[in-house]
Formats: C-alpha cells, structure tokens, sequence
C-alpha cells in the first residue's frame, strides 16, 4: 500500500513540475516578445534552477524575479524598457508616411488644378471669350497653309494658340482651303468663325466692289470725301476712326505720343495708292486697309546707292530720324516738287535748312502757309491761332507739328536718300515743270527774276 502511494506522489510531483516549466516559458514569451525563448536542457528534468546565458543583464534580472516565487510580493513584474522603445519606433514609421502622402495629394491637386486653368484658357481662347472686340486686317497668300495661317492668327494676336488653332482645325471635318486676300477678323470669334471668314468667297451679299484711288499729296479730308462720294463709308466716321487708330499694325507704334499741337493726327498716313472697298463698309476696315498698305510699304527695302535697306525704317533709323519727322518732310517735299526727278533736290533744301537753323530758322515753304490758311482754318472745329500759325513755315521755325498732305512712295524715298548738296533755294517754273536750285540768295532771286520775265514774256499763252 506505502508503495502505491509513493508512486502515487511521484506522479503528482511530476505534474506539479511540469506546471512550473510552463509558467516560466509563458513569462520568457511575455518579456521577449520577438526573441527566441532558450530551450529547454536536463536541468528541467532534474529539477534544478534553470541557468539563463546571452540575455542582458536588466533582462536577465527581471526573468530571475518572476521565476522565484516570492520575489517582490509575488505581483506581476513591470515590463522592461526595451518593448516600449519598440513600440515607439513603430509610431515613427507611421508618423514618416504622412509628410510624403501630403506632398504626393498636393502634387496630385497642383497638377489637377494647372490642367484645369490650361483647359479652361485654350477653351476660353476657341470660343473667344473675353477676348478684344477690335478688328484685324489679314492678309492671306496664295497657297497658305494651315500652319503660316495659325503664326499669322498668333502674331497679330488673334489667337493664344498656334498649336490649338491647327489642332482644331485637324478636327474639322469639312475641306478647306484659304482664300487668299484680305479679312477682316477679331480676337472675339471662335476658332470656326474665323476658319469660316479666311476660307469663304466673298459674295454679292458685301456688296459691289468700287476702285478707289487717292493721289499723292490728298489731304485726310479730301480722302475721306471720296470714300463718301464712293458710297464706301461716312466721311466724318471714317476721318474719325483713322485719327483714333489702334489697330495694332507695326507703325502705330512709333509715333508720337504728344499730339496736342496736331490738326490731324493720322494726316501723312494715308498712303496714296489704288484700293478696292465694299460698298457701304465699317470705317474701322477700311481704316485697316489702308493703315496696313502703308506698313508695308515701310517694311519693303530700300536702297543708297549700293548700299541696301532690309526695310525704310532701318535707312530712317541710321539717318537719326522718327516717323513723324520723316513723313512730316515727306508731304512738304510731295507739294513742293514740280516732278518726281527733283524730289532728291527739294528735300536736300529742306535738311540743308534744318541743319543749319541758325543761318536759317524757317524753311518758308509756301504749301506749308496754304495748308494752314485753306485746310486748317475752315475745318477747325475751335479757332486756335497757336496751332494754325505752328504750321505755317513762314511763321514758326523748323517744320510743322504733322505732315500737310499724305506723300507718295517717291517723297518718302527721297527724303531717305539724303541727297548731299549745296542748294538752300530753289523755285520752280509752274509753266515748265522746270525747278531752279541755288545755294545762295543773290542766285535765287535772278532764277526769280527770270521765271517772272518768261510769265511776261508768255501771258499770251495763257489767254
């Protein structure tokens, strides 16, 4: 019976044995959480301590206190330091992420935000919303492409985009070809209204078209007469609009900003020449018409001698003069030169005088005192003797504050030519179309003396 129950007790203490190694491996796992839990060794079967090796030493410590029953009050040792630095790092990888998932939705919301504006631009600029109402003049080649048509549209700022002009253009499913010519367009029209305007051909709906030409020397309001007789637009509407310019071509850009001493302020750019207009026109494009003739004319080259000019603004440039004064000099040489062959003179008097303003302060040109007793003073609209007599040469020294008619090609060309001479006179036989160049006074007045004698001489002739 005694051996029963020692065997009995044997039993049981194996249990109990076997309880406590449980419990201690389950703290090893509780304490290191990710570190292998040393295996087991004889000395758990023989029941004696178990000898830890490789763990630290605070570690080593606190598994030693929760092993032995009774340490500290047998309560629940705290957890050591190290699993909450763990813990602590964890946190930091989490908090890392979100600067770069702000950086990456802004990007995103940047990007979205840009393609969107880009979007409503190019749609803003096919539609032509909010864009300028003014009105353009483009002239068409033969054979232009849509590409040339698109630079000329970006240039003349018609459209924003080239790119997009020629894209839509693509899209079109109808065949076009441009016609060549001038149109008349506005930054405000959709892309296809202005395809429909460069592509179409003219109908009887514009009207008839009328050859118009002015002739070298008209005066702003002469032209403007003859545009009314023509049946082409208001004269007073279209004076208006040509003093009020801003159409946007190349020349308008270098004149004078101070016109207040000025009768016309746009008198001299009228370029004389043969044009076709539509009956019953809008001024402003008959404005246009002509402001562009006239630019281009400025943009042809020109040459000295062998010397050769891209355009006659480079020749004007070297010679030190603006626009105003080059066109001013070129209507007083237009009403002065009996022929074209004697403009070079004529205008070399005119700069000879100039130069030397103090031998000579007033160029005494009589167009200059016609144009402000017979155009001026009838059509001024309030008496203003100071701008009436500034164009008067006989009055007021050095030339006028605008030009007294609108030059030929011919004037222009031969005050940039710059002819070198001696004259400072010179008068012209009406009868002969025959002009007398003198470099001193005493030589003037006897050409004077002779023109008159041959008037005498001729009165017959005139009966």
């Amino acid at each position: 019976m005694s051996d029963n129950n020692d065997i009995i007790n044997d039993i049981l203490n194996d249990i109990a044995n076997n309880d406590a190694e449980s419990e201690k491996e389950f703290s090893y796992k509780e304490l290191e959480t990710h570190e292998e839990i040393p295996q087991k060794t004889e000395y758990h079967e023989k029941n004696e301590e178990p000898q830890i090796t490789d763990i630290p030493e605070e570690r080593s410590e606190a598994m030693q206190s929760r092993s032995r029953p009774g340490t500290q009050g047998d309560r629940p040792i705290e957890r050591t330091s190290s699993p909450k630095k763990k813990k602590k790092k964890k946190k930091k990888r989490k908090s890392n992420r979100l600067p770069g998932v702000l950086i990456l939705v802004t990007l995103i919301f940047g990007i979205s935000i840009i393609s969107s504006l880009v979007i409503i631009s190019f749609g803003k600029d096919m539609l032509g919303i909010g864009k300028s109402e003014e009105t353009h003049v483009i002239v068409i080649p033969d054979g232009a492409t849509t590409e040339e048509v698109a630079l000329m549209l970006l240039e003349d700022n018609i459209i924003k985009s080239s790119d997009a002009f020629k894209l839509f253009a693509q899209l079109r499913n109808k065949e076009m070809a441009y016609v060549s010519g001038e149109h008349f367009v506005r930054p405000n029209m959709p892309y296809e209204t202005i395809i429909d305007e460069l592509t179409k051909v003219p109908t009887e709906e514009m009207g008839e078209s009328i050859q118009v030409t002015f002739p070298e020397g008209t005066t702003l309001i002469d032209a403007a007469n003859i545009l009314e007789k023509n049946h082409i637009c208001d004269a007073e509407e279209f004076i208006f609009y040509f003093n009020a310019g801003g159409f946007g071509i190349e020349f308008e850009d270098r004149l004078p900003i101070d016109t207040s001493l000025k009768f016309e302020k746009m008198e001299g750019y009228l370029f004389p020449d043969t044009y076709f207009f539509y009956e019953n026109s809008k001024p402003e494009e008959v404005c246009q018409k002509i402001y562009y003739n006239f630019d281009t004319k400025m943009n042809g080259e020109f040459s000295v001698g062998k010397k050769n000019y891209a355009t006659r603004y480079e020749r004007m440039e070297e010679l030190n003069m603006n626009l105003d004064e080059l066109i001013t000099l070129a209507s007083i040489v237009q009403k002065e030169a009996a022929t074209a062959d004697v403009m070079n003179d004529v205008a070399s008097v005119f700069r000879n005088r100039l130069n030397n303003s103090d031998e000579f302060p007033l160029l005494q040109s009589d167009p200059t005192s016609n144009y402000s007793k017979n155009v001026i003073r009838p059509n001024i609209e309030y008496l203003n003797e100071t701008l009436i007599d500034a164009y008067d040469t006989y009055k007021s020294p050095g030339l006028p504050p605008g030009a007294i008619c609108n030059p030929g090609i011919e004037a222009i060309d031969a005050v940039l030519t710059n002819k070198k001479t001696g004259y400072y006179y010179f008068i012209a036989n009406i009868k002969t179309n025959e002009t007398f160049f003198s470099e001193t006074l005493d030589e003037h007045e006897q050409k004077q003396n002779e023109i008159e004698q041959y008037y005498i001489d001729n009165a017959d002739d005139n009966e």
